[in-house]
């Protein structure tokens, strides 16, 4: 889909495409050429009020809420199937706005997204209260009800996929729906605003405002007419998120950074732990949450594994994302591209062995090579803070407490991975990790039925699955005097 085939994007807000109230736009930059693909409409603190007003109006007055649970589930199906026949496109589009590979966008993230709301579509019928059996002479129970308006701010990495983990359970919950997208990718978020409005959603139910965080962010967080915020992205973000909310004591669902463990044992399977590791670092280009940055070799194992590890990177493809053969796009922006470059710098000044990568390649294109650093000290800057790109950091152990401790060092506490063929050495160690996510001889596998979310500085609350949905949704008593 060449750029000049990409349309100028507008606010939904309300059921209608509309301009900004200011008339300001902004570009979005194709990261694999440098080059923009075209003008969005940048939403800012009237707009966000404008959008929170029709979800609001939604949620009080319009049928949403009201909606027999099974119609909103046919619904919600709807979307999810008619997500999936526009694979093709949506998976371009995001491919182009975000430097992700094509086969990511096609075979993981669109149908995914696609999937995510047929799930939720069939938890709309079992949002269910319980009986209590208290003292006579009353009867009592509890009723699960929506929240209200929320809030749901996603990040540039998994664009299209971030909207439908957050606005599909918000939605089967009986909410209504302000979605700020990443200023670096708004476009599939915008396209999910067509696709719903085009299977028949409300007007008002979900309101798709593109800008940025400092403005657009900022007003939907501090909005007093917003219920609940849910947040994907960093954790000094997520901070701020934390502090501007509480003015108005709004609920929050914060998932944010990580620095993943993933811990080979030399009784590992080999081969599929130098895959996994791969897949755990340079998927997405390294840009990714979970991204298993910290590779934990055992000490009999290291010299051996690191040189299989080395020798299947240099096979990666790295160039065009819309090649069905590349496996490495460029990173989301120019600002990505040097933050990952000058964590490259601090790991050769502060004394980390580079064993592969370290640079940009020529040409056009923010991109950076896929990178491996040996010799890691648990103290330096690429052990401890987050990266966000295609740079792994190698430290070597000997033992399973040693091992345990080091990964549990950190700040934060989102995911983590095992590799030992021995099931007694694999359990303990996954109930020993501080991780809301821990994969035992795999990395990286999801579901929308399985709970996502972390520990410490991580986040809280929990996406997808039961304990997603619930996020969304408040308990009412009810007492009845029978006497």
């Amino acid at each position: 889909m060449p750029a000049s085939t990409i349309k100028p994007g507008l606010l939904f807000i309300g059921g209608q495409w509309v301009e900004s109230a200011a008339g300001a736009t902004f570009r979005t930059i194709n990261p694999a050429t440098e080059e923009p693909l075209t003008e969005v409409a940048e939403g800012r603190a009237e707009d966000i009020d404008r959008a929170v007003t029709a979800a609001r109006k939604a949620f009080s007055e319009g049928a949403w809420p009201r909606m027999p649970a099974a119609d909103r589930g046919r619904l919600l199906w709807k979307i999810g199937d008619m997500l999936e026949s526009r694979v093709a496109e949506i998976a371009e589009i995001e491919t182009l706005d975000s430097g992700k590979t094509i086969t990511e966008s096609s075979r993981v993230d669109v149908p995914m997204a696609a999937d995510c709301f047929r799930y939720f579509a069939g938890w709309t019928t079992k949002i269910e209260g319980e009986t209590v059996p208290v003292r006579p002479p009353c009867f009592n129970y509890t009723l699960r009800e929506p929240l209200g308006v929320v809030g749901q701010i996603i990040p540039w990495n998994f664009p299209i996929l971030m909207a439908a983990w957050k606005v599909a359970p918000a939605l089967a919950a009986g909410n209504t729906v302000v979605l700020k997208p990443a200023a670096q990718t708004p476009l599939s978020a915008l396209r999910l605003a067509e696709v719903a409005q085009e299977a028949g959603l409300p007007p008002g139910v979900l309101n798709v405002v593109p800008g940025f965080g400092a403005v657009a962010g900022t007003a939907l967080v501090e909005h007093p007419g917003v219920d609940k915020i849910a947040f994907t992205g960093s954790t000094p973000v997520g901070q701020e998120i934390m502090r501007r909310a509480s003015g108005t004591l709004k609920r929050l669902t914060l998932e944010l950074g990580g620095k993943s463990p993933n811990v080979v044992f030399a009784d590992a399977d080999v081969e599929a732990a130098v895959r996994g590791a791969s897949n755990g670092i340079f998927y997405n280009k390294g840009e990714v949450c979970t991204a298993g940055s910290r590779l934990f070799l055992e000490e009999s194992l290291h010299d051996a594994f690191l040189d299989k590890l080395q020798a299947h990177t240099a096979k990666l493809k790295q160039g065009d994302p819309l090649d069905p053969k590349t496996r490495l796009g460029p990173q989301v922006s120019e600002d990505q591209m040097l933050r990952v470059l000058s964590y490259i710098d601090k790991g050769k000044k502060e004394g980390a062995r580079l064993v592969c990568g370290g640079a940009r390649p020529p040409g056009k294109g923010y991109f950076v090579q896929p990178t491996i650093f040996d010799g890691v000290a648990p103290g330096m800057t690429i052990a401890r803070e987050e990266i966000f790109g295609p740079v792994l950091a190698v430290i070597r152990f000997r033992e399973i407490e040693e091992v345990v401790r080091a990964a549990n060092e950190s700040a934060y506490g989102l995911a983590a991975a095992v590799w030992t063929r021995d099931i007694k050495k694999a359990h303990l160690a996954a109930r020993a990790l501080r991780a809301g996510t821990v994969w035992i001889n795999t990395y990286g596998l999801y579901d929308n039925a399985m709970p996502f979310g972390g520990y410490k500085m991580s986040g809280f609350g929990r996406e997808l699955g039961r304990h997603g949905i619930m996020e969304y949704t408040q308990t009412k008593s009810v007492w009845v005097d029978l006497s």
